[in-house]
């Protein structure tokens, strides 16, 4: 597995890490622990939680899991600021109350990585600061992110709190992509040319900011999973003759086609099953020519202006 460092920080990352949520579909610890163990000896020790993740069950069922594995061994990371059906909420107090709920079942005295959850628009960039402060002197949480803001919102949080924003966490998949569109048209007046994102692929760039793309393998927002869907015949066909060419899974080659991009994006994945796990991480060893990218890219549906 290669590895990458975290924005500005010196923290080594995995360039793939596994998405938690859906873990306490697997019912029991044991299952859980057989997940992790894939993971780590993959080199994939990188472990991306939230708070609303079953609604805690995740951190909890993996605490459980993880209690005897040494620490230092293991990063995890962690998000809040979701309260489901109610509202976002980057209040100092909902911060700091929300760290130590998943301490505690994470059987962990900090988490490497604290990312706010979506953004808040009531957010009072002073008290994230003084939030992210408090838990950076208390030793329980290393390093601070966000998850799908744009440019401005990154800029205005790193206005008051030190430049401490080291992670935004971004959907992005071959399907998926409106940050790459938004960049191949510009000055061109079709839907791929809109900018929604404020350049936020631009600005990471610029600002040494890790972007870390969750569901790379979906369509749309939680639409489906474009990999063997009759939706996109010419991406599959495309993807099944290039793992064949790099003797790798389809799913390799999704998670390939992200970790080629320059910008040095980590991928998020959520599978439960350790063989789709172990099978993807050779992602990593994948790298594709610029020609197979753009192919890819346009097997999807995507046209270059």
């Amino acid at each position: 597995m290669k590895m990458m460092r975290l924005g500005k920080t010196d923290l080594e990352i995995p360039e793939i890490g596994l998405g938690c949520m859906r873990i306490p579909g697997l019912g029991t610890k044991e299952k859980v622990r057989s997940l992790i163990d894939t993971a780590m000896d993959q080199g994939m020790n990188f472990f991306d939680h939230a708070d609303i993740y079953g609604g805690g069950e995740a951190e909890e069922i993996f605490g459980e899991a993880a209690a005897d594995i040494p620490r230092d061994k293991m990063i995890i990371q962690t998000k809040c600021a979701i309260r489901p059906g109610i509202c976002y909420d980057f209040s100092k107090e909902h911060i700091l109350k929300s760290v130590e709920g998943s301490l505690k079942r994470l059987k962990t005295d900090y988490v490497d990585i604290l990312l706010l959850h979506r953004p808040d628009t009531l957010m009072e960039p002073e008290e994230v600061a003084e939030a992210f402060e408090t838990l950076e002197k208390q030793g329980k949480v290393r390093y601070f992110g966000v998850s799908n803001e744009n440019a401005m919102q990154m800029e205005l949080l790193n206005h008051y709190c030190g430049g401490r924003i080291a992670a935004n966490q971004l959907q992005l998949s071959i399907a998926h992509c409106d940050m790459i569109d938004s960049g191949l048209n510009v000055n061109v007046h079709n839907d791929a040319g809109i900018n929604r994102d404020g350049g936020v692929l631009e600005y990471c760039r610029l600002k040494n900011i890790t972007i870390q793309a969750w569901s790379p393998f979906q369509y749309g927002m939680f639409e489906g999973v474009f990999l063997g869907s009759e939706k996109y015949p010419e991406l599959n066909k495309l993807i099944g003759d290039l793992a064949e060419k790099y003797q790798v899974t389809d799913n390799a080659i999704a998670v390939a086609w992200i970790l080629r991009h320059p910008a040095r994006i980590q991928t998020i994945v959520g599978s439960t099953n350790p063989a789709r796990v172990a099978d993807i991480c050779r992602a990593s060893e994948v790298r594709l020519t610029r020609e197979e990218w753009y192919a890819l890219y346009m097997a999807a549906g995507k046209q270059l202006p």
